[in-house]
């Protein structure tokens, strides 16, 4: 194999050792800080590529299908390599903490979903958390000094959590899927009016221009921390 197509060795080799710390650090990376559910995305994400057995270069041999945009799918993105750069991660906005990982040859497939009881359980295990995530995540207030106690315990439930059985956390099925095509390669247009390069399968043609969506006005698709709306350009 190509020496570039082991750019995830280390983590492949992680997940075949179940080093859940190992991988909850390399998603720290791309999350920012550590909190109970990128924990959760890290776990899905490991166990779904140990069942299926299969190495990712990025290639869309395995596609990932996260059903929420929130920490949890940091965790998948980091484990499985699956992300909207190389094509292989899918959202659907169904606000699920819930994930299906598939491999391309065969279809084979995992699903795992968020138990119902399992966040107010967690909460409950750790009472000093409750108050300061209202405080500091859901009302965006509070002291430097409770926003420093907020991230060390959120880390620390973080880690704790990680040996929690994970059938505790999710329900689990075994599936096989009809596999999505693979994304295809579309030509590069440039926009009359701002002149910008755009792919060719988002492009308007207005009045015998060919124009972005921005340059043609009305409503734009957007994905935000509200799941896919669309906004005013």
């Amino acid at each position: 194999m190509h020496e570039h197509a082991h750019g995830r060795q280390h983590i492949e080799a992680m997940i075949r050792n179940q080093n859940l710390e190992g991988l909850l650090n390399q998603a720290e990376t791309l999350h920012g800080h550590l909190c109970p559910f990128v924990g959760l995305g890290v776990k899905a994400g490991q166990y779904a590529m140990a069942a299926l057995n299969r190495q990712n270069t990025g290639m869309e041999e395995v596609v990932a299908m996260v059903e929420c945009n929130n920490c949890f799918t940091d965790g998948i993105q980091i484990v499985t390599g699956c992300t909207f750069g190389n094509n292989a991660l899918i959202f659907k906005d169904l606000g699920k903490t819930a994930v299906t990982v598939a491999r391309r040859e065969d279809g084979m497939a995992v699903r795992l979903i968020g138990r119902p009881g399992y966040r107010s359980n967690m909460m409950a295990r750790y009472p000093e958390a409750g108050p300061l995530f209202q405080k500091i995540v859901v009302e965006r207030q509070g002291t430097s000094e409770e926003m420093h106690r907020f991230h060390q315990l959120w880390e620390a439930i973080s880690r704790r959590e990680l040996q929690t059985p994970l059938e505790e956390q999710f329900h689990i099925r075994h599936l096989t899927i009809t596999m999505p095509a693979y994304a295809p390669i579309f030509d590069s247009l440039i926009c009359s009016a701002c002149g910008e390069q755009v792919m060719a399968s988002r492009v308007i043609e207005q009045n015998g221009q060919t124009l972005c969506r921005a340059c043609a006005g009305g409503k734009v698709p957007v994905l935000n921390g509200r799941g896919i709306g669309h906004e005013c350009m």
